[in-house]
């Protein structure tokens, strides 16, 4: 069960990331041509009014003033540790610090020891996501990046020993997919790509469900996409284990959602549920005439509420008829 206090946080983004949006981009630079990190003191010597920060943006240096140097670096380019051992000693209090670049270098060790050295950091996940669930709550831009980062690189590494850890990740991962600020956005939607594809569904698929029904749009649109995404993994089999019946109710609900993303998510699981059901039944998608009691269309009018059913009906059938047009 998720705490209180997690369902809180979904409700509403927090103020501070609003608040914290322009301060937090002056905690890293870079040159604009390229990967080479610079000091922020030599480029104010350069120009005393702007700096280069992002690849690109040009900011107020009297506002945005770094102090030291971040550099996020993808997975494929992460190398390895000259020493585990006392990596993995300085791991949790490394996570802990005050100090920020700290914490950042120690995120990205624990993102090499994912990737490298997988067993030898399976013990410590208790201890170890609280912590990189509170460097995600981090109002500093490059410690909350690269926290996220590490959440997929986690993700990759463990898939489904994540399971009972999985709550505090999601709830701050669909919060900074769900916020403004586009960089930190991003990355958590790959966090979550990430997650949806390491993570067998029907473990997934529950822990996703409740954020559907969030009273923020953007959270049950990101959680929409998640397990519209998730849903075809679980194959034939699995979607008829898990239930048709209640896939179908989900999708409904999210076909009159606020936002378009539910909405094509709904679509998209919709018309993934009706090719499963018709293969379940031996039916055809692209004939017509069905049995009808075994029909698609009984099968969601039995399911559903008559206004549901005739919008799932007609999302359906417009896909069948540009099936059979085009066949």
């Amino acid at each position: 069960m998720m705490s209180g206090n997690a369902l809180r946080d979904l409700n509403t983004l927090p103020a501070s990331e609003r608040k914290n949006d322009s301060s937090s981009k002056g905690n890293f630079t870079k040159t604009c041509n390229g990967n080479t990190i610079e000091n922020v003191e030599e480029l104010q010597k350069k120009n005393p009014s702007f700096v280069c920060i992002n690849g690109g943006e040009t900011v107020n240096a009297a506002v945005e003033v770094a102090n030291s140097e971040v550099e996020y670096i993808e997975s494929e380019n992460l190398g390895d540790l000259e020493d585990v051992n006392t990596c993995l000693e300085k791991l949790l209090p490394g996570l802990e610090s005050k100090d920020w670049v700290l914490v950042v270098e120690t995120l990205n060790n624990v993102r090499r020891l994912s990737i490298f050295h997988r067993e030898e950091m399976h013990s410590m996940l208790g201890d170890l996501i609280p912590l990189v669930v509170k460097s995600l709550k981090n109002p500093r831009s490059a410690v909350c990046k690269t926290a996220i980062m590490t959440s997929a690189d986690i993700f990759s590494a463990y898939n489904d020993d994540l399971i009972e850890f999985l709550d505090p990740l999601l709830v701050q991962l669909l919060l900074k997919s769900s916020q403004d600020k586009r960089f930190v956005c991003e990355a958590a939607e790959r966090a979550l790509e990430v997650m949806t594809t390491s993570v067998f569904p029907m473990s997934l698929l529950p822990k996703l469900q409740p954020y559907l029904k969030n009273r923020n749009p953007r959270i049950r649109a990101k959680a929409s996409m998640c397990f519209s995404r998730s849903v075809p993994r679980l194959g034939v089999d699995g979607i008829l284990e898990y239930g048709i019946d209640k896939l179908i109710q989900v999708a409904a609900s999210q076909l009159s959602d606020q936002l378009p993303e539910s909405r094509e998510a709904a679509r998209t699981l919709l018309l993934e549920l009706q090719t499963v059901y018709e293969k379940s039944n031996g039916l055809s998608t692209t004939i017509p005439e069905q049995p009808e009691m075994n029909s698609w269309e009984h099968f969601c009018q039995s399911k559903l509420s008559p206004l549901s059913a005739q919008a799932v009906l007609r999302v359906t059938n417009i896909a069948r008829e540009g099936l059979v047009i085009g066949s």
